[in-house]
């Protein structure tokens, strides 16, 4: 997988989105995540988690025995410079 596939899928699920919108602006643990998505398991958030960090758009740290997670905008580069690129393509093409 490479890492474009690895930002498209990570991003093509709403739950991961909403995740990702949560942790934009500040730090939060899972369970605060999980409260704030309300109608989602706990076990599925972590497995959400695990995933954005994985694809690189969230960071982790611990603080005791709480996890807390950050949005990492520059994870998101890669995917704003392909995008660029096509925006780019597609400029030209209307000359």
């Amino acid at each position: 997988m490479t890492l474009m596939d690895g930002l498209l899928s990570a991003l093509g699920a709403p739950r991961r989105r909403a995740i990702l919108h949560l942790v934009r602006r500040r730090e939060r643990s899972a369970g605060e995540i999980h409260r704030a998505l309300g109608d989602v398991t706990f076990g599925a958030v972590s497995q959400h988690l695990g995933v954005l960090e994985r694809a690189g758009l969230v960071s982790a740290r611990r603080e005791g025995r709480s996890r807390l997670y950050q949005a990492r905008p520059e994870g998101l580069e890669p995917l704003r410079e392909w995008l660029e690129s096509m925006w780019d393509v597609a400029l030209a093409s209307l000359k």
